[in-house]
This record gives C-alpha cells, sequence and structure tokens, in this order.
C-alpha cells in the first residue's frame, strides 16, 4: 500500500499538466462544434450568426441575427460556455480583434483564429483561413 501511494504521489504532478492541456483541446473541440452550427444554421435559417467571446465574463456562445438585433440563440447550445480557469481565449480575425466571429448565409465565414493557451503554456489555435474553409484545429507550429 506504500509503495502504490508512493508511486501515485510522484505521478499527481505530471497527471495535472495532462488534464490542463486536455482541457484546452476540449475547448478548441467544443468552439469548432459551435463554429460548425452556426454556419450550418445560417445558411438553413437564411440569417447572420456570430460567435461571440465575453473575455471578461470567460464565456462564448452564439447569436442569430433577428428585428431587435443580435440575440442568443433559443436552445440548449445557446448557453454560455464557460472557459476553464487553466485557460486563456484570445480572437484575432480580418477585422482585427473582436468579440465575435460571423457567418452569413452565403455559407461565407469571417477568417480568424482563437488562440486558446493554458497554464502550462500549452497552445491550439482554432482557425478559419479562408472565407469558405471551415474552422479546424492547429497547432501553433500546423498553422497556415
Amino acid at each position: 500500500m506504500v509503495i502504490i501511494c508512493a508511486v501515485l504521489g510522484a505521478a499527481a504532478p505530471s497527471l495535472r499538466g495532462f488534464f490542463v492541456s486536455r482541457q484546452t483541446d476540449d475547448t478548441a473541440a467544443r468552439i469548432v462544434s459551435l463554429t460548425k452550427l452556426a454556419r450550418s444554421q445560417s445558411v438553413a435559417q437564411g440569417r447572420p450568426y456570430r460567435l461571440h467571446f465575453d473575455i471578461d465574463e470567460r464565456t462564448y456562445f452564439l447569436t442569430s441575427q433577428g428585428t431587435a438585433g443580435f440575440r442568443p440563440i433559443d436552445s440548449r447550445l445557446g448557453r454560455p460556455f464557460r472557459l476553464p480557469e487553466e485557460v486563456a481565449l484570445e480572437v484575432s480575425g480580418a477585422y482585427g480583434n473582436r468579440d465575435y466571429v460571423s457567418f452569413v448565409p452565403d455559407g461565407r465565414t469571417e477568417p480568424a483564429t482563437i488562440r486558446l493557451t493554458d497554464i502550462k503554456g500549452g497552445v491550439s489555435e482554432v482557425v478559419c483561413t479562408a472565407p469558405t474553409e471551415p474552422f479546424v484545429v492547429v497547432k501553433p507550429a500546423e498553422a497556415p
């Protein structure tokens, strides 16, 4: 029992780093899923969508344009998603740093890079390089 405790005690710090990088990758995958939903819904419904990022509140969420401007979508996926505490987010796009990415009914998307950095220095980027391309997750060394 003492040997097992010693091995677990030695392995715990490295496992913490694994879970932090896992959170960054999971957040990137969730953002890609939301971009796919926003793009397809924009085309299907014939109205613009946006993926908003609230850096101060550490949340991101989908909105669609209606008669009263952009409002959160009326579904479970329209709720705000919270960034993990260990992850920082930056958004840069074709129009500079903004707090949203746009999707329009003709299927085009605003090119942008969403950079996720964890406290251990791990980085994942969610990137769209052209209006007709989808967002994908890349590691910075792989970025186009």
